[in-house]
């Protein structure tokens, strides 16, 4: 054991890693596996295991795989096999040259399966799929032994190689291991190793008729692949006997099986299948809908590697489940973005200011700062004109206590600029609504501060009229309206838990025009507003921004007040 194993966090899978190391296990090497299915794309949930599987490798000088478990052609697509590639290599990793399928051992697995019938280990049974359930008992009740339990060992070989060879209908016979109708681990009571399933594979076409099911292929491709610590989610804890029984029957190398607890995640959910329907439903515009829990709806989102990695360190690694606040994901993408993130203007819902005693022909360009936590980000020039543009919300007629923004006779300053007193409102003849504000300004005040020493209470955004560079803006929230969505049963009580405000779009917001130029991926803090990115599909001349994160740090106030609801 050496100091940098000592210095850092633990958790215990690190601890085991570092008394196998200690003891010599596995010759003190470490190889682990990211192992995704190619039924959808990935999400936070898998963040979590990518971060653990590949951070782990790293830090202990060894390798992690990346291996698709491609074993159900029906749900299978290339599509989601280069997502999955892509998101892997956004969040920061890389298998190098250790990119695998389950696929690459059809064969071998296959001979695998002769051998434990040769053993006397496994079966052709006929039994239906309602049928086998039924034989299987319950957690009280030891199962019942099929009736196709005890064919010969030349019977069940015929049997299996009919079945490679497509004589069989889908679903008329399976490959079933012999372990015990009796055990009290439902697992181990003659679970199925293979079916018949006539569908075409993404890799391997039509050559085979017959898959092996996930709990057979696992360890096997562990074992051919000298992977040392295989880790799991939780719910394969119970699985782990089985992946045992597999690797001993057939005397195979036998890597360790760990289970962590999964990552479940406050007003969302982390089921690809979930997921899946909310796109086929168009409940939700694609897998990388900003809302959604994806990797690749947090990218579009404008959430960074560095931030999605620092959470999942945040929430370390544990035994049991629980539930994270999202608060939580959403502090570490505004602490990443705060340090990094250009600063700029823009108003979202404008109300028309004109400077009164401000010259029409006029135009200043006025210093602004670009990020205050980075001084190496410099500053940029901002126009500063007779006419401008601030938030609706910053002005009130008649406001009430404690409203310190602009009001008739209110001094206030405008950012990098100004400051300016409200003379008078102008009013919508039809509706009476507020569509104008005149104001003066002192020019004893350029860049924001008095030379008599004099205060106000509130600093707002501004843009110039004539400068102003219009934007869409879409306004994400949760993509539920409950914490505990995920913990719904049933597809509709998930579907009746979705925020019907979830998406709020702003058709024209007007912005300072340094972001004319603005490409898809960049962020910026929009000041007072909240952190943005430019969308994929933004184009010349149309601006389109997704809000990644408010300002408002709920994390922040939680841990305050230690009332997490």
């Amino acid at each position: 054991m050496n100091d940098s194993e000592i210095s850092k966090p633990a958790h215990f899978i690190r601890t085991i890693i570092i008394e196998d190391r200690a003891s010599g296990r596995f010759e003190r090497r470490v190889h682990t596996r990211f192992p995704p299915e190619p039924n959808g794309y990935l999400h936070i949930g898998h963040a979590k295991s990518i971060c653990l599987n590949f951070g782990l490798a790293r830090e202990f000088g060894g390798r992690c795989n990346l291996r698709f478990d491609d074993t159900n052609p029906t749900k299978e697509a290339v599509e989601y096999v280069e997502s999955i590639k892509e998101d892997v290599r956004w969040l920061g990793f890389d298998w190098d040259d250790r990119l695998y399928y389950a696929s690459d051992y059809f064969e071998r697995i296959y001979q695998c399966a002769v051998r434990l019938i040769e053993q006397g280990q496994a079966y052709v049974c006929d039994l239906s799929a309602d049928q086998i359930r039924e034989y299987r008992g319950t957690l009280t009740e030891p199962g019942r032994e099929s009736p196709y339990r005890e064919r010969s060992v030349a019977d069940n070989l015929d049997l299996f190689q009919r079945m490679r060879a497509g004589e069989f209908p889908d679903g008329s016979r399976v490959l079933r291991a012999k372990i015990d109708m009796a055990s009290p681990n439902l697992n181990l009571r003659d679970p199925v190793m293979y079916r018949i399933l006539h569908a075409a594979h993404h890799r391997t076409g039509t050559a085979w008729r017959i898959y092996p099911m996930y709990d057979f292929t696992h360890g096997l491709c562990d074992s051919f692949e000298g992977i040392t610590h295989s880790i799991c989610t939780l719910e394969f804890e119970d699985h782990r006997p089985l992946y045992d029984w597999f690797l001993d029957q057939l005397e195979l190398y036998h890597p360790l099986q760990i289970e962590f607890a999964r990552l479940n995640l406050t007003y969302t959910v982390m089921s690809k299948r979930k997921l899946l329907r909310l796109v086929e439903k168009g409940l939700a515009r694609s897998w990388d809908d900003p809302r959604m829990p994806t990797i690749s709806g947090l990218r579009r989102r404008g959430y960074t590697p560095e931030s999605i990695r620092n959470f999942c360190d945040r929430i370390g690694v544990a035994k049991s489940n629980a539930t994270v606040d999202i608060a939580l994901l959403e502090y570490s993408i505004r602490e990443d973005l705060n340090r990094k993130a250009p600063r700029v203007m823009g108003v979202l819902n404008p109300l028309r200011v004109v400077i009164e005693d401000y010259p029409d022909d006029r135009v200043e360009w006025l210093e602004a700062v670009n990020n205050p936590e980075d001084p190496a980000a410099g500053t940029r020039q901002v126009p500063f004109s007779r006419v401008l543009y601030i938030e609706q919300d910053d002005f009130m007629e008649q406001p009430p206590k404690k409203f310190y923004r602009l009001a008739p006779g209110r001094e206030v300053r405008l950012r990098y600029a100004y400051y300016i007193t409200c003379r008078e409102v102008v009013k919508d003849p039809a509706t009476g609504a507020v569509i104008e504000v005149r104001c003066t300004h002192d020019p004893q005040t350029r860049g924001g501060s008095s030379a008599d020493g004099r205060k106000v209470k509130a600093t707002l955004h501004w843009v110039s009229a004539v400068h102003a560079v219009p934007a869409e803006i879409r306004l994400y929230g949760h993509l539920f309206s409950a914490a505990d969505a995920g913990d719904a049963t049933s597809d509709e009580q998930f579907e009746a838990a979705l925020n019907p405000e979830s998406l709020q779009v702003i058709p024209q917001a007007l912005l300072e025009p340094g972001l004319a130029a603005a490409q898809p991926g960049q962020t910026f803090q929009f000041e007072r507003l909240g952190y943005f990115c430019v969308d994929p599909d933004a184009s010349d001349g149309h601006l389109v921004f997704n809000r990644t994160v408010t300002l408002r740090d709920a994390w922040a106030k939680i841990q305050k007040t230690g009332n997490a609801s």
